[in-house]
Order: structure tokens, then C-alpha cells, then sequence
């Protein structure tokens, strides 16, 4: 089973999840882990090569995890957050843009 790495706040920001969102987001995270796929993802191919947003819908709203398992010998959580319209916004894209350039800087040297 891969280790899972928790970049910037992401940690705190999925512990803050309600609880029906953040078990559902633990259980697909724990299939990545074992080199399977969430039940429900999207690849985001604008963030970096092999990243994934992992899709949690429940009363409250939709929440997602943006990740990437194709660098290294873990699974980055490049960013967490609870989504408020359709379209993604600028920021959360940008915030796991960033987080994905570091790892893949990382891993280059």
C-alpha cells in the first residue's frame, strides 16, 4: 500500500469535511492506495500529467480531493476543498497547480 503525503493544508482541510464527505473521500483515497481507482474521479490533465480529482457528493454539498499516485512511491494530496458552483474556481486549481510543480521539482533533483 502506498503512504499518503498531505501537501499544505490538505490535510486539515479534508479532517474538515462533514463527516459523510470525508469518510467517502478517506474509502477512495484507501483504493488508490491499493493501486485501484475511486469510484468516482475526472483526470486533470490542465493541472499536471497523472493528476485526479476525486468526487464526493452528499447533502451538504460537492467536495473534491485533488491527487496525484504517478510520482514517486506515494499518493500526493495536492488539495481538498468543498466545490460552490460548476465550474472549479481559478484558485483551487491554481493551489493544487503549485503543490504539483513542487513534487514533480522534488522528484527531479
Amino acid at each position: 500500500m502506498k503512504p499518503i503525503v498531505f501537501l499544505g493544508d490538505s490535510r486539515k482541510r479534508l479532517k474538515d469535511f462533514p463527516d459523510a464527505a470525508r469518510i467517502d473521500a478517506g474509502r477512495a483515497l484507501e483504493r488508490v492506495q491499493r493501486g485501484l481507482e475511486p469510484y468516482d474521479w475526472k483526470p486533470m490533465k490542465g493541472i499536471g500529467r497523472g493528476v485526479r480529482e476525486i468526487r464526493v457528493r452528499e447533502r451538504s454539498g460537492a467536495y473534491r480531493v485533488i491527487y496525484v499516485a504517478s510520482v514517486g512511491e506515494a499518493v500526493f494530496v495536492l488539495h481538498a476543498f468543498q466545490k460552490k458552483t460548476q465550474k472549479t474556481a481559478a484558485l483551487d486549481l491554481e493551489v493544487a497547480r503549485l503543490r504539483y510543480k513542487l513534487i514533480g521539482d522534488e522528484h527531479e533533483s
